[in-house]
C-alpha cells in the first residue's frame, strides 16, 4: 500500500491565523522591552537641561581653576576617593553629595558614608562586580562646587 499525501488547500483562515500569530509575536516582544526600557531607566539627570546648559561653560571654568585630580578606588567593600590640587598636595572637600550606583539602574545606588584616613576619603561599601558611577559633588575652601561622574569597575 502506498500512503498517499493529500495537499490542504491554503485558504483565508490559514493565512489570517498566520497573520495574527506573526504579529502577535513581534507586539509581545515589542512590549516586554518596552516595559524593561521604562523599568530600569535611572531617571532625569536635572530638571531642566536648558537652565543647566546656562551655567555650564562658568561652573565647568571654576571647577578646573581649583586645578584637582581625583583618584578613585573600589573594591567589593570599600570606596576610596582621594583628591590633589595642582600642586601635588593632598585636598580635604567637603562632600555635598556623593551616590555609587549602578549605570542602568537605581536598584543598587547606595550613599557611601565617608570617613577623613588623612590622605583621602574612604566608605564601607558592598559592590558586587562589574561598572559602577561615582556621582559626587563636593565643596572647595572657597565655595566652588566641584561635581564628577566618574565610572568604576570591580574586577573580581
Amino acid at each position: 500500500m502506498n500512503a498517499v499525501q493529500t495537499e490542504r488547500p491554503l485558504t483565508g483562515w490559514h493565512v489570517l491565523a498566520m497573520f495574527v500569530g506573526g504579529f502577535s509575536i513581534i507586539i509581545t516582544v515589542n512590549l516586554a522591552l518596552a516595559v524593561n526600557a521604562v523599568r530600569t531607566f535611572p531617571g532625569k539627570e536635572t530638571e531642566s537641561s536648558y537652565v543647566a546648559s546656562q551655567n555650564f561653560d562658568t561652573d565647568r571654568a571654576a571647577q578646573e581653576a581649583l586645578g584637582w585630580t581625583v583618584q578613585t578606588d573600589l573594591t567589593e567593600t570599600a570606596l576610596r576617593l582621594a583628591v590633589q590640587d595642582a600642586g601635588a598636595g593632598v585636598v580635604m572637600p567637603e562632600i555635598v553629595t556623593a551616590t555609587l550606583g549602578r549605570a542602568t539602574t537605581v536598584a543598587d545606588d547606595m550613599t557611601p558614608a565617608f570617613d577623613w584616613d588623612g590622605k583621602a576619603w574612604v566608605a564601607p561599601v558592598t559592590a558586587g562586580p562589574g561598572n559602577w558611577n561615582l556621582r559626587i559633588e563636593m565643596r572647595a575652601g572657597d565655595g566652588t562646587l566641584f561635581r564628577r561622574r566618574i565610572s568604576l569597575r570591580v574586577v573580581r
